[in-house]
């Protein structure tokens, strides 16, 4: 199997998959809150201080890069689409410690 250099391509798709996550990590707590007739400051205290809520908040941030990855395979950029994917995979060691070690 011959493996691909890594390109900006790739560097570009991992910085979206990774920083995306990021900033829907608000917006899913604020349609959260709205869903279930609460704060918004009472579920976002609830992140912060709860390893099993911000697993899962995070985990469904993540959700976000799928809209990434299909619009970039619609368009042929499957170097980008990788890095998305990547930057997809750089939060499962943070989501593994949050639910079993710590």
């Amino acid at each position: 199997m011959k493996l691909k250099k890594w390109t900006k391509e790739n560097t570009l798709g991992w910085i979206i998959g990774f920083i995306s996550p990021l900033i829907f990590i608000p917006i899913v707590i604020a349609l959260l809150a709205w869903a279930q007739n609460y704060p918004f400051s009472q579920l976002w205290g609830k992140f912060s201080a709860m390893d099993l809520v911000k697993s899962k908040v995070i985990s469904l941030a993540i959700i976000s890069n799928l809209i990434w990855f299909y619009l970039l395979l619609n368009r042929s950029k499957y170097e980008m689409a990788r890095g998305v994917i990547i930057g997809s995979i750089c939060f499962l060691p943070y989501i593994l410690y949050l639910n079993f070690i710590h």
